[in-house]
């Protein structure tokens, strides 16, 4: 199976896979930058180089990078909207130059405008990053809780940005556990997976489907309420999430957990090895 964490980059992205094959990992997920700032620094020279030869050289699997959080491509407001739009070219383009297979973003708030204008404000802006640069990384819609104004929390939004999409042949999907669960998806329990599931493949389809966040979830279902617990800790547990990584759909994708991580050990890690092991 492919497991990975996101992990830190301090000291650079090379370092990355480094942290995440101590830790028990055959892949992992980083930032390219500063994940709460609009400006980040460059990439040292030969980063990129330096980050596939250390993936090479530990067999690392996957490589995925998450966009920063301050981008909102659904924003009305025009000024936000650009500074977006600009923020995940950047973080495409990085995601490019370090041999990155995915990109993964949450689509964004509309605030007041609407589903429809809000979908067609993301698609607008990927179609101009994916035209301006012809890297081979992927980017990865990931699904969200669904407070507020958000897109993306069900399959049917997200089906409806990647319509918008030119280039369908480098767009795809990222499943959060915890996300999908405090959106209404029942994970815990098998005939909820399996309804989960169906209308993934009917919505969205399973070719799509490039790579899950598997995170427990502290809050209830259809909460709305994102917060990420420790596997087994949390509302989707043990069981529930015993049954997602050894679900047939599922088990040839990337697992790529987000939760806090532990000094030396990685619990989490070592917790889904074993449960994929059943």
């Amino acid at each position: 199976m492919i497991i990975g964490k996101h992990v830190s980059i301090a000291g650079g992205i090379a370092q990355a896979p480094g942290r995440a094959k101590a830790i028990g990992c055959n892949a992992l997920q980083v930032f390219a930058r500063n994940p709460r700032s609009w400006q980040g620094r460059k990439l040292p020279t030969g980063e990129g180089e330096r980050v596939k030869a250390a993936m090479e050289k530990l067999g690392m699997e996957v490589l995925a990078v998450h966009a920063i959080y301050l981008i909102n491509l659904a924003s009305p407001d025009d000024k936000l909207w650009e500074k977006s739009r600009q923020a995940i070219a950047e973080d495409y383009r990085r995601a490019g130059e370090i041999g990155a297979d995915f990109l993964v973003v949450h689509p964004g708030s509309h605030h007041g405008s609407g589903l429809k204008e809000g979908v067609l404000r993301i698609g607008h802006a990927l179609n101009g990053v994916l035209e301006s640069n012809k890297n081979e990384t992927k980017i990865l819609l990931e699904n969200v809780a669904g407070a507020g104004t958000a897109l993306g929390s069900n399959f049917t939004q997200i089906h409806d940005i990647i319509k918008e999409i030119a280039e369908k042949d480098r767009i795809g999907f990222c499943l959060d556990t915890c996300h999908a669960f405090v959106a209404g998806y029942d994970l815990s329990t098998n005939q909820g997976l399996e309804q989960t599931l169906r209308e993934l493949e009917r919505e969205i389809g399973f070719d799509y489907l490039k790579m899950l966040h598997i995170n427990d979830s502290r809050y209830a279902l259809a909460s709305r309420k994102d917060r990420h617990a420790h596997l087994g800790k949390g509302q989707i547990g043990q069981d529930g999430l015993a049954r997602i990584v050894n679900h047939p759909d599922l088990r040839h994708l990337p697992f790529i957990l987000e939760t806090a991580s532990f000094q030396g050990r990685d619990q989490d890690v070592e917790l889904i090895i074993s449960l994929s092991n059943h």
